[in-house]
């Protein structure tokens, strides 16, 4: 087996899910500056004698790593496992993501509601929300959109019973 056959099932589930490359690397960017933000704030939150603030610190450093781990694993190149996630990861749907990335950044705020804990997480929300952008699909295009309104006017007047606009 070559190794183009062993990367086509990889890459067949990447593609299929309809983000163009520049979008894919914007959603990449702000996962590592989400993970960055995320470790360095949380850090910072556990310099504290307050139970809630360490553990809202704690969780948002196990979101930086998950962060780096699933978007950018020759971060974590020293972790084993860190490829095998990656690929799953890579498996994910946006919606996944976007569901993923946004409760986890959620769940700090929710411990602990500071200054340190909004802004640590927001570019980490701001990457889920990224991700559930993309999976919204691409938009239309101004000729399919004016086709669908034509085809949509016209079924109304055929329910309607007129063609000519006047009324029975």
């Amino acid at each position: 087996m070559s190794s183009e056959e062993a990367t086509a099932p990889a890459k067949a589930a990447s593609d299929d899910d309809g983000m163009s490359w520049w979008y894919r690397w914007i959603c990449k960017i702000a996962a590592v500056l989400g993970g960055i933000s995320c470790a360095v704030m949380g850090v910072w939150n556990c310099v504290t004698v307050h139970p809630l603030n360490i553990a809202a610190g704690v969780w948002m450093v196990l979101t930086a790593c998950v962060l780096f781990i699933c978007e950018v694993p020759f971060c974590c190149q020293f972790v084993e496992f860190a490829n095998a996630v990656a690929d799953r990861a890579d498996r994910m749907r946006p919606w996944q993501k976007a569901l993923l990335y946004c409760g986890m950044a959620l769940i700090p705020i929710f411990l602990s509601l500071t200054l340190t804990t909004l802004f640590g997480n927001a570019i980490a929300f701001a990457t889920g929300v990224l991700y559930g952008l993309a999976s919204l699909g691409k938009k239309g295009d101004a000729v399919s959109y004016a086709r669908l309104q034509h085809q949509k006017q016209a079924d109304e007047e055929k329910l309607a019973g007129t063609t000519d606009g006047t009324a029975p």
